[in-house]
């Protein structure tokens, strides 16, 4: 398949890591690049659907996990075969294939069984062996296609019988008593020149008379077989080859292995794995939903470099990245947060710069390659920057922030105070909203030493509902902090009117003396002029962890 470069940001993406992802990724392809695409590892916030909406803009491809599966390592290309085509004619495809097996469809194009070699080999023996006797599927169309034979009397030609095989050679009473011994609807005779033998099998009316080496028939003996009904065709070959090539005359669903399973594009590699590994020919037909073929994947496929590479945005560490991306090729990473631990094969691009969102960082990239930002483009850059920095308030804000939104402003004439209360508003609305829903939304997961924790961040107009809610929100931390085993989970709600929030944490007990921030009520914390999860919460946490991990 064609190579796919997913420009993605962190796990429960806030607006900056969405639009950043999206306005990179158009970048990328308006400099010629159309394998980038703006992908996103959760589901979008109300503010940055919002934003999405209100602009009109198609969301990013929702990733939910990038684990090895079917998709990154399969063959596309794939050409299949019609089942009703000979089995001469699908072997010819076959030789011109690459990895030498075929799908076999219906006429509907659904998947019937695959077409390999060990498969063919052990479906000819089985037709070619002189102990047993076996009748032979075909057609006299398609017997006429795998000769190359010129058709003089044909009926119901695309008619498929099982058709009994016999060579015209031996004297003509012992012929014609074997003749006899066989119902004569269904008798092919592979014949040459003998008009004696010719005779005795139109008059005995079989179903198909071969004339072997370019022979003609008597126009005599062609009159009674019109009248007899019997189709006659001329081989340009000799008896003997006539003979083996009408085995090939077959349809190709009686050679197709029935057996081989199919995969779906989205099955994981470490669940095919078994399946190929019971594969005769170690290839596996990969189906759509409607059982349509759409590929095919082989054991040497899963050993070569998976089709997809990755560029994160919005973040540098493994454990806010999507699942399954230390898999993959990273080729780039552009972000505005501390430096964490994402190892790379290769060196890398690798953009960090003390900002206060990563949309400005992606407003300068087109500036740098001097390429005109899309009204739309900006609208999202200027929603992300605005986001990132609560309206330029946050103390992450940058006099780069603040040229940022000048600049894209004055793209898109839009008023960025105007415009950022609006999406701000947008998404501090918690009413009625699940407790877990609101904490999941922008929540990453952080490592320190040998711990770990968890920091969530909403935006509210006043944190009264949140309290009211204390318990519920507390049980949610909790549960999140026993399943991901880490030392605390917590949630940093950000009052956008007074620029200060509250911390709600759920702790290890051991952990609590560490905490000297200003005590509310039981795991509630007040944090003055806190509103940057980044440069201010974060902070604050590391030295509690420091110093409980002395």
């Amino acid at each position: 398949m064609k190579k796919t470069i997913y420009i993605i940001g962190h796990k429960n993406p806030d607006t900056d890591a969405v639009v950043s992802a999206y306005a990179y990724a158009k970048l990328k392809n308006l400099l010629g690049y159309s394998e980038y695409v703006a992908a996103r590892a959760g589901h979008l916030n109300p503010q940055t659907r919002y934003i999405f909406e209100k602009f009109a803009v198609t969301r990013p491809e929702y990733i939910p996990d990038l684990i090895p599966k079917v998709k990154y390592f399969m063959q596309d290309n794939v050409e299949c075969v019609n089942e009703n085509v000979s089995v001469w004619e699908a072997i010819g495809r076959m030789e011109q294939q690459e990895d030498r097996v075929t799908p076999i469809v219906d006429k509907d194009g659904k998947y019937v069984s695959l077409l390999h070699y060990s498969g063919f080999a052990k479906g000819v023996l089985t037709i070619l062996n002189p102990e047993k006797k076996h009748s032979l599927p075909t057609s006299i169309n398609l017997i006429l296609k795998t000769l190359n034979a010129q058709p003089l009397i044909v009926t119901d030609g695309d008619k498929t019988f099982k058709a009994s095989i016999h060579v015209g050679s031996s004297s003509i009473e012992s012929f014609t008593k074997r003749l006899d011994a066989h119902r004569s609807e269904n008798l092919v005779v592979i014949a040459s020149d003998r008009e004696d033998i010719q005779r005795v099998c139109i008059e005995r009316k079989i179903k198909l008379l071969i004339i072997t080496s370019g022979c003609v028939i008597d126009k005599k003996l062609r009159e009674l077989a019109e009248k007899n009904g019997v189709s006659v065709i001329v081989s340009p070959y000799s008896t003997s080859p006539t003979s083996m090539l009408i085995a090939y005359s077959m349809p190709v669903y009686e050679m197709g292995d029935k057996e081989i399973k199919t995969v779906s594009m989205n099955d994981t590699v470490s669940k095919i794995k078994d399946i190929l590994k019971d594969a005769h020919c170690k290839y596996l037909p990969v189906v759509d939903e409607d059982n349509k073929v759409i590929g095919i994947v082989s054991e040497h496929d899963l050993l070569k470099e998976p089709n997809v590479e990755v560029i994160l945005v919005d973040h540098n560490e493994i454990a806010q990245a999507v699942e399954g991306v230390e898999h993959y090729k990273i080729k780039e990473v552009i972000d505005h947060h501390r430096i964490g631990a994402i190892p790379t094969k290769d060196p890398i691009t690798f953009i960090n710069r003390p900002v206060g969102s990563t949309a400005t960082q992606i407003a300068g990239l087109y500036q740098e390659y001097k390429v005109p930002i899309p009204k739309d483009v900006a609208s999202l850059l200027l929603c992300g920057i605005l986001s990132d920095t609560l309206i330029l308030q946050s103390a992450t804000t940058t006099d780069t922030d603040r040229d940022a939104v000048e600049y894209l402003s004055s793209i898109t004439d839009l008023d960025y105070k105007e415009l950022g209360n609006e999406i701000i508003k947008a998404g501090s609305n918690i009413k009625g909203r699940d407790a877990s829903d609101l904490i999941h939304q922008d929540m990453k997961e952080y490592v320190e030493g040998k711990v770990s924790y968890t920091a969530s961040q909403i935006e509210v107009g006043n944190t009264r509902e949140v309290m009211d809610r204390k318990a519920d929100f507390l049980k949610e931390l909790e549960i999140e902090r026993r399943g991901r085993k880490t030392l605390f989970s917590c949630l940093l709600v950000t009052d956008i009117t007074n620029l200060s929030s509250i911390l709600l944490i759920d702790y290890d007990s051991k952990f609590e003396q560490f905490i000297t921030w200003p005590k509310m009520e039981d795991k509630v914390y007040y944090l003055q002029g806190v509103v940057s999860r980044k440069k201010q919460l974060i902070p604050l946490i590391t030295e509690a962890v420091l110093n409980y991990q002395k």
